[in-house]
């Protein structure tokens, strides 16, 4: 079995796919433990529910600071508690040149539409723009992280059916059940080392390959 991942988790609102990550970790469906959960909120629910969870958790404060800045304070945290994946749910920063070289394909993202379409947007803005538009299909996006906003390698989506009576609750309730679907995958496929990056694409490679992941 690959060795055991320290995931470090980074958030800036409720959280609401953390507990599916935690629920993982605690029935053993992926081989990983929570090193560290970071906010640059310091009432973020997403540090409440670690609270509650008892996770190491710490608020780094973003004002004044450049964002070379910022991210290396971030860095350091996740240095510290050995961390060797990065896990976005529900942050709403970019980060620098610096991080995205150091962390860029052992950062996963989650975003709440079938990209590249809607890319950008956040959060209950992204389920209005979808529902506005008339498409009949949404869903969710894991990808590694890259300089511009939702434009790293897609490793995995999850399609979600539009209905006539949705709004924007009804679908981003949906959407969020898919992104915790696809996050344990995606969290357990790294770990498996079973995701090959190559020319800016993700290929899932079958179980019994198991290179390192690389750049090409």
């Amino acid at each position: 079995m690959a060795k055991k991942l320290v995931l470090g988790i980074l958030g800036s609102t409720k959280g609401s796919d953390l507990p599916a990550i935690i629920n993982a970790v605690e029935h053993e469906e992926i081989n990983a433990e929570i090193g560290v959960i970071v906010s640059d909120k310091k009432n973020s629910g997403i540090l409440k529910k670690a609270k509650e969870a008892k996770l190491n958790n710490v608020f780094i404060d973003p004002k004044g600071k450049e964002r070379e800045q910022f991210d290396q304070e971030i860095m350091n945290v996740l240095k510290e508690n050995k961390v060797n994946l990065v896990i976005l749910i529900g942050y709403m920063r970019l980060f620098g040149k610096k991080f995205v070289k150091r962390w860029g394909h052992r950062c996963m993202n989650v975003h709440p539409s079938l990209l590249p379409a809607f890319a950008g947007g956040m959060n209950k803005n992204v389920h209005k723009a979808v529902l506005k538009s008339g498409v009949k299909v949404s869903g969710c996006t894991l990808h590694f992280v890259s300089h511009e906003a939702d434009s790293g390698p897609i490793i995995l989506q999850r399609a979600v059916p539009i209905y006539e009576k949705d709004n924007v609750n009804s679908l981003k309730e949906r959407v969020q059940e898919a992104e915790q679907e696809i996050l344990v995958k995606g969290i357990r496929l790294y770990q498996e080392e079973r995701l090959e990056i190559k020319r800016h694409k993700v290929k899932i490679l079958e179980s019994e390959e198991s290179p390192d992941i690389h750049m090409e």
